[in-house]
């Protein structure tokens, strides 16, 4: 992909900048703290951004003593679609065969440390077996997400029928590569006003946008901004592990943006667009003019509108903050969680080992009945009864109750040091008035639970109020309509992520709303792609996952609307896969335990063959499982 250079035409260069791994992740994220990437003050004004400081970069030309080569195996020992994990003293390299030809490449996922050689090779790359992500095998190069970075590529050379792998010690140990990227050559200080492109949301669609802007060679100015204190993290592990601090889930460290001269305002929200004159209006007044736009706003969690709602300690789980919380007052405590869906699974089984109780309140009759059906579901629900979870379905909560108790307090003070009650029409001193906390979850079936923490996972709406007046369309529900290029109806203006509707291709274009991790990855990038005029368009196939109690699902595909599932393995001991039809056709997979099934399927749907319903019913599964496209 693309060079240092900001030339309409990308340049192919092969020096990696490489972070190396120790320096992931170390750094203190707090928001306005010492060298945070956001610096401007609430009024506004100095929203200025250094670049004086720099990556750590390896010798782009690793002299001898800084590779090792090693004869791996026989010319012969592998065939056509073969993969193997080889050994070169300093690490791990995976060894490809495709149509008569080696290839050696880093042998890790840099998403989460997937073994490759379990993923599924076929078109030339490799999909990863656990969350979907492709790379290229003649470059390593990163094609379809999640994740940000690629794999390195190794020599490979045939002398007398052996096949000898040469590569640098430091790749081997990092086991990820960075893309070149273009730096910034117009810093912000002198028109601090004014930002080529502006980047609404700093979630995985936001940052991949503004990655890609710079692998592709664009050197002038972009600007990230998020409602959150953080730069840009991991968050659908905010759920699955709710004891992660910002820094441990954070994407890129700080010095990664400074660098490459992308700017993240953090705690800024955009109260109105303004296309006619390409302006946006932060909260605190500041106004930012813009040539491209990328709205990425996600969505915000629904609340409970029941008796009580104001009570303390119920949470709707969106920051770590929020996470960590819920950890720290369930220990030893009763939790609650509204919702069965993947949110309030994930809580709900992480919350087992901490909390005395937990239970789970939910209107369906299983977990997960609309998006992996009743059979899987009910699966899955013995799973969590097996772990101490208490299930209450077909119900929701009616009230929430609070301890009993006075809601304000008296204020003790140096100045008085006792409580002063009303005498005589003097006055009294009250602290501010605190909710009261929660003690009790009520249902509508009457039952009553102890509840120390609620945590609400009912679902989530498009964070797109601040469009409303702009001219830029929204549909019935708040989703915002965009083609298959990521272009909304203003010309310049783009969305991607959480927040928008778009045409799936391999299903006729449906319009459709996919609210997961990678998904955002990939239209993030082709915003980008299209704000550069390179006319790309959105193909890529829906991958997900979820892990409760060290159990992982893995689903592909777009499930909704299916009418049948056929399921093959064993259900009962969670080693199984369901395939989902409507009408003649297997729109959607899940499997538990039956790796690489769900990345294979992506493969074929990726291809463009459709998958009948037929050919699953039988049970041989040979056609998918065979290694090999």
């Amino acid at each position: 992909m693309g060079g240092c250079f900001s030339k309409p035409k990308p340049v192919e260069l092969k020096i990696e900048v490489v972070l190396p791994e120790k320096e992931r992740g170390k750094e203190e994220l707090s928001a306005g703290g010492k060298g945070s990437p956001r610096a401007y003050q609430g009024n506004g004004t100095a929203r200025h951004f250094h670049t004086e400081e720099r990556l750590p970069a390896p010798h782009p030309y690793p002299g001898p003593q800084d590779c090792v080569e090693a004869a791996v195996c026989h010319v012969k020992d592998l065939e056509n679609g073969q993969m193997r994990e080889v050994e070169l003293g300093w690490g791990k390299v995976l060894l490809v065969k495709d149509n008569g030809e080696y290839h050696a490449l880093g042998h890790k996922c840099p998403h989460y440390g997937a073994p490759l050689v379990k993923g599924v090779l076929s078109r030339g790359r490799v999909r990863c077996p656990w969350h979907g992500a492709c790379f290229n095998i003649s470059t390593g190069d990163l094609e379809d997400f999640p994740g940000l970075d690629s794999l390195h590529k190794f020599q490979v050379k045939i002398e007398k029928e052996k096949v000898y792998i040469r590569a640098s010690k430091q790749a081997l140990q990092l086991q990820r590569r960075t893309k070149v990227m273009a730096k910034c050559i117009s810093p912000s200080a002198g028109h601090s006003g004014s930002t080529n492109v502006l980047i609404v949301g700093a979630g995985a669609a936001g940052l991949v946008c503004a990655e890609t802007l710079r692998q592709e060679g664009f050197s002038d100015r972009i600007v990230l901004c998020t409602l959150d204190r953080h730069l840009p993290y991991d968050r659908p592990k905010l759920s699955k592990s709710l004891d992660a601090q910002p820094e441990q889930l954070a994407l890129r460290p700080k010095e990664f943006f400074r660098a490459y001269g992308i700017e993240v305002l953090t705690e800024a929200q955009v109260v109105t667009v303004d296309v006619r004159n390409k302006k946006v209006v932060f909260k605190d007044g500041f106004k930012l003019e813009y040539s491209k736009l990328l709205l990425a706003p996600g969505s915000s969690p629904k609340t409970l509108s029941c008796k009580g709602k104001e009570v303390e300690n119920v949470f709707t789980i969106r920051t770590p903050e929020d996470a960590n919380r819920v950890v720290r007052l369930a220990r030893g405590r009763n939790a609650v969680v509204v919702g069965a869906g993947f949110l309030g699974m994930e809580v709900a089984a992480y919350l087992t080992e901490k909390a005395h109780s937990v239970s789970v309140v939910e209107l369906e009759e299983t977990p997960f009945r609309k998006f992996l059906g009743t059979r899987v579901g009910r699966a899955l629900m013995k799973m969590f009864e097996n772990n101490r979870v208490k299930f209450y379905m077909q119900t929701e909560v009616s009230e929430l109750r609070a301890q009993e108790g006075k809601v304000g307090s008296y204020l003790s003070s140096p100045l008085c040091p006792n409580p002063l009650p009303v005498l005589g029409g003097k006055a009294r001193l009250f602290t501010s008035f605190h909710s009261p906390q929660l003690k009790e979850v009520v249902l509508k079936s009457s039952k009553v639970l102890r509840a120390d923490v609620c945590v609400v996972g009912i679902g989530a709406v498009p964070a797109t109020g601040f469009l409303r007046q702009s001219g830029i369309s929204l549909d019935s529900r708040g989703f915002i309509p965009v083609n298959k290029m990521m272009q909304t109806n203003v010309p310049g203006v783009f969305a991607a992520g959480d927040a928008v509707t778009f045409p799936l291709a391999w299903r006729n274009n449906r319009k459709v709303n996919i609210p997961h991790w990678q998904m955002a990855h990939a239209q993030g990038r082709v915003a980008a792609q299209n704000m550069l005029a390179q006319e790309a368009e959105i193909s890529t196939v829906p991958y997900l996952w979820t892990a409760m109690f060290g159990k992982s699902l893995r689903y592909t595909g777009y499930g909704e609307g299916f009418d049948d599932v056929i399921i093959q393995g064993d259900l009962e001991e969670l080693k199984f896969v369901a395939f989902y039809t409507k009408g003649d056709e297997v729109i959607a997979v899940a499997s538990m335990n039956y790796d690489p099934i769900v990345s294979k399927v992506a493969e074929v749907l990726a291809s463009g063959r459709a998958i009948r319903k037929r050919e699953v019913e039988t049970g041989d599964m040979s056609w998918l499982t065979g290694k090999g496209s």
